[in-house]
């Protein structure tokens, strides 16, 4: 048996310009997302949105390639595989969850160590170069220090994996040294405001300090870039982004806004309630002097150079000015359902083959067939979109 999500209620909801002033100065601009399209009909008008179709497009699986890179058919090479360890958390973040939380993934359809480091395993043979470990909250599984020695130990084409780490920082005070041992690269510590009653409001746990505890002790084992992750809320935490981006300079982290996405437990979302990633910019810019970094790559944050430098901040936009026609992400969920967007409303079930007798070869062809039915675009302004049934908790960032 498998845990279900639901709603309760039913429903389914650039250029810098530098001026003397500060008051004066323009804001900074997000670029245009550019349209990705169908080699096979190459004029044929392409938008970013994947509509509301449960499984991507149709393909034909005797066309899906037999060897070679994650490759798609709009030519998207996939070289960055997040891995959810565990949907339980921690904390109770209001844009994430209810108070109550949510129906937990049955125990015995987590995957083990040595699952995770298979599909790992195969997924670096096909040109997988990253790994980043989410949740839930990572760190809250037992045998975390166990999973980042094996992953960091998986050597792809292109030499061993990369590791990383996204997390709520509550447990890096105990962790933090024995990670980095185990050969973690990198660690995103999410932190929404420095208010300790905002924050108790927010994530309904009065854990500020430890938070902050946590980010100091990622600052000073000397990982870069260290990276922050923020979530703001119209009414809530919207008068902090300048706030949060001092306080990242003065850890040595870049400050990364996300906006927030339709992937909350009580599809409670709307966009009308969401800040923009222009109007953070916006904010930013009445205080600070932002030039934008050229080379964005596949990296899902558009950045700004921040007085200069040396430090950057950067804007996720997922919503506003998506970057889907450069996306290189896979997921694979903490019960072995692959995903190949994060907001796709169909999964491909790994469990099946990784407790039956499948070989690996196996595994790669079920890799490759998701991708290859990955669609444009998340489509979350088609007219027909759906929220994943999967809250963000257990998709995994």
């Amino acid at each position: 048996m498998r845990a279900h999500w639901a709603p309760a209620d039913g429903r389914c909801r650039v250029a810098i310009v530098r001026l003397p002033s500060p008051s004066s100065r323009p804001p900074a601009a997000l670029h245009p997302p550019e349209p990705v399209r169908d080699p096979a009909h190459p004029d044929a008008p392409v938008s970013l949105g994947g509509g509301a179709a449960p499984l991507g497009d149709a393909i034909d699986v005797s066309a899906v390639p037999a060897e070679g890179q994650l490759v798609d058919r709009f030519g998207r090479v996939h070289r960055d595989l997040r891995i959810s360890l565990t949907d339980r958390c921690s904390l109770r973040c209001t844009y994430c969850m209810p108070a109550e939380g949510v129906p937990w993934i049955m125990k015995d359809n987590i995957l083990t160590t040595l699952e995770l480091e298979r599909v790992a395993r195969v997924a670096a043979s096909l040109g997988i170069d990253e790994v980043r470990l989410t949740g839930g909250e990572p760190l809250l599984r037992k045998d975390i220090v166990d999973v980042v020695r094996r992953m960091a130990a998986i050597e792809g084409p292109h030499g061993p994996l990369r590791v990383s780490i996204t997390t709520n920082g509550l447990r890096l005070p105990q962790l933090m040294d024995d990670l980095v041992a185990a050969g973690l690269e990198r660690v995103n510590v999410s932190i929404d405001t420095l208010d300790r009653q905002r924050f108790a409001d927010l994530t309904r746990r009065d854990r500020l300090d430890d938070v902050l505890e946590g980010i100091r002790i990622a600052r000073d084992s000397g990982l870069r870039p260290l990276k922050l992750n923020a979530v703001l809320l119209r009414g809530v935490n919207d008068d902090e982004a300048c706030d949060l981006l001092r306080f990242a300079m003065d850890n040595d982290a870049e400050l990364r806004f996300i906006e927030q996405m339709p992937l909350d437990a009580g599809h409670t979302w709307t966009r009308e309630g969401m800040i923009e990633g222009a109007e953070i910019l916006d904010r930013l810019s009445a205080e600070f002097d932002l030039e934008p970094v050229d080379a964005r790559g596949a990296a899902p944050a558009e950045r700004f150079v921040v007085n200069g430098g040396p430090h950057h901040v950067g804007v996720i936009a997922s919503v506003t000015a998506p970057f889907c026609g450069a996306c290189d992400r896979v997921r694979l969920t903490a019960d072995g359902q692959i995903r190949n967007c994060l907001f796709a409303r169909g999964e491909s079930d790994l469990l099946p083959l990784l407790r039956g007798d499948a070989d690996d070869d196996a595994i790669a062809r079920l890799l490759r067939t998701s991708i290859a039915g990955k669609r444009a675009g998340h489509g979350i302004d088609d007219p027909g979109f759906l929220q994943p049934d999967r809250p963000m908790s257990a998709i995994g960032g």
